[in-house]
């Protein structure tokens, strides 16, 4: 799409706004549903932050059949919305919003709860017995690489060898009001590292190597666990790997039966440095040219939303169109002006918009409280994000 597509649909909308584009998205919805092979695929909400988005996903496949959330009241929401299979990626410890979970779970809805520590356990049981409800957990486990002193990988589950698995079913064997469903293993080494980074020729070497020893010892470590667990007499229904960075490997594993994918329908600026694939931008926001410092220099109003993790530039947002802007390095994107270097064909004057990326997929929603909707060349739709919905998060 052109810098004149988005600004003809776009020529009355007052800025900042955010958008996807539908076209965009069903494409990378059929390119990652290839990918994704035969295994179902589970919804990253929190790559995604809009209702509306979610329930488009979940039409489009019989394949992508649940949601993996990222907080208990997200997940007591959604589940009021009418959603159901429900995972919860992220342990919590507030017994309160784990009874809202547990009284959604009562009334008949599949919500599960992430585990990884004993402690966590022993909440969730007070409050199944509190209630008179068995609880559906996952067991986390952590398949993080360690080269010598190096981890490669996050630090995320408590569950690092067989013997840390075999304490904690020992000690969910005495919680009755506890069964456990599924677990969960996320090669965050492999699917969330980039390897293929423009002018960091070594960086994407090294990477592509780390990449290449983890991935075996990732499935071998899957494969190992879940047979452990199911000899010690636990049914696993689901074992849950997998992000986009890593459907190529992740599909391959017989132990895996279901993929978690969210960035990649988005697909924002950090997965365009993946060797392995390529999908097209469908997450944008735009600013407003207010000012015209320089010949060539134009400064935008606003536009500093930063993604969250490690400190770096790539978690920076960037100009997407009009092709050939530049952030400006002593200045790069800020909360009230973003400037930027722009010699190309386009006329930009004030009040034009320029089109950006945000690094991340979901987080862009963190700043808007609706995205438009377009498709073959106009606006379709309005719809609200999470944030646009109220102040479920907080309640």
């Amino acid at each position: 799409m052109t810098y004149q597509y988005y600004t003809k649909i776009f020529k009355d909308i007052p800025k900042p706004f955010a958008f996807i584009d539908v076209d965009v998205l069903n494409e990378n919805t059929i390119q990652l549903l290839q990918r994704a092979g035969d295994k179902p695929i589970r919804l990253a909400t929190k790559s995604i932050r809009c209702k509306a988005i979610l329930t488009h996903l979940l039409e489009r496949s019989r394949q992508i059949q649940g949601l993996m959330c990222y907080d208990l009241l997200e997940a007591k929401w959604l589940s009021e919305q009418g959603f159901d299979d429900i995972l919860i990626g992220y342990p919590f410890c507030h017994a309160p919003h784990i009874e809202a979970i547990a009284r959604e779970v009562k009334k008949g809805k599949r919500i599960v709860l992430m585990t990884d520590l004993p402690e966590h356990l022993d909440i969730i049981q007070r409050v199944g017995a509190q209630l008179g409800v068995k609880l559906p957990v996952c067991v986390d486990i952590d398949v993080s690489t360690q080269i010598g002193k190096r981890h490669f990988g996050v630090h995320r589950s408590s569950l690092q060898t067989a013997e840390d698995v075999e304490k904690y079913l020992a000690h969910l064997s005495s919680c009755s009001h506890v069964k456990l469903v599924g677990m969960m293993a996320y090669e965050a080494q492999v699917a969330g590292t980039t390897d293929h980074v423009p002018g960091r020729r070594f960086y994407n070497m090294k990477m592509r190597r780390l990449k290449k020893r983890a991935i075996p010892e990732i499935a071998e470590k899957r494969a190992a666990i879940s047979e452990l667990i199911r000899t010690a007499g636990f049914d696993l229904e689901f074992v849950n790997g997998g992000g986009t960075g890593s459907l190529e490997s992740t599909t391959k594993e017989e132990a895996v039966t279901e993929v978690t994918i969210g960035s990649g329908f988005y697909s924002p600026q950090l997965f365009d440095y993946y060797q392995s694939f390529r999908h097209l931008p469908a997450a944008w926001y735009a600013i407003e040219v207010t000012r015209n410092p320089q010949p060539n220099l134009y400064t935008c109003a606003g536009g500093g939303y930063v993604a969250s993790g490690a400190l770096g530039r790539e978690k920076l947002p960037a100009p997407y169109l009009p092709e050939g802007a530049k952030l400006i390095k002593l200045e790069m994107v800020g909360e009230v002006q973003t400037p930027l270097r722009y010699e190309g064909v386009e006329a930009l004057k004030l009040g034009s918009p320029v089109f950006m990326r945000h690094a991340k997929a979901g987080e862009l929603c963190e700043h808007f409280d609706e995205l438009y909707l377009v498709k073959t060349g106009e606006i379709i739709d309005k719809v609200k994000t999470y944030r646009g919905s109220g102040d479920w998060l907080i309640k």
